[in-house]
């Protein structure tokens, strides 16, 4: 039988393992998070290596609307005017819109995704 528990190392932590079958094991961890939530822990997400997830805002919190717009429009290696062609915008729309001087409705972001072969959300 497994230890459920190990010695305390730092004498704050202690390292608690769970063992539970393969198909409940999402259902299992769902509400062993929500668990941890409600006890008013940060809970951070964690890819399947165990690496820690980040929020984009948290890795890049200057960035914006605009500038992600600028990114995918350089991906893509278009200019303002060739994008605005293939979005049916004006080309100084696009420039006021990567400056944060023109918000991005949804209508708008979707004819940009739809250009610059990204999905719209990105850009709302």
């Amino acid at each position: 039988m497994l230890e459920l528990t190990k010695k305390q190392t730092t004498g704050k932590f202690v390292e608690m393992r769970l063992r539970a079958p393969a198909k409940d094991a999402a259902r299992i961890l769902t509400a062993t998070k929500e668990f941890w939530r409600l006890a008013g822990y940060e809970v951070r997400e964690t890819n399947d290596e165990g690496e820690e997830l980040f929020d984009a805002s948290e890795v890049f919190p200057d960035s914006h609307p605009g500038a992600i717009l600028r990114g995918f429009r350089l991906r893509e290696e278009l200019t303002q005017k060739q994008l605005a062609e293939l979005a049916k915008l004006k080309p100084h729309h696009i420039s006021e819109m990567e400056n944060g001087k023109r918000p991005i409705g949804k209508d708008v972001a979707k004819r940009l995704g739809e250009a610059l072969n990204a999905n719209f959300k990105v850009f709302l």
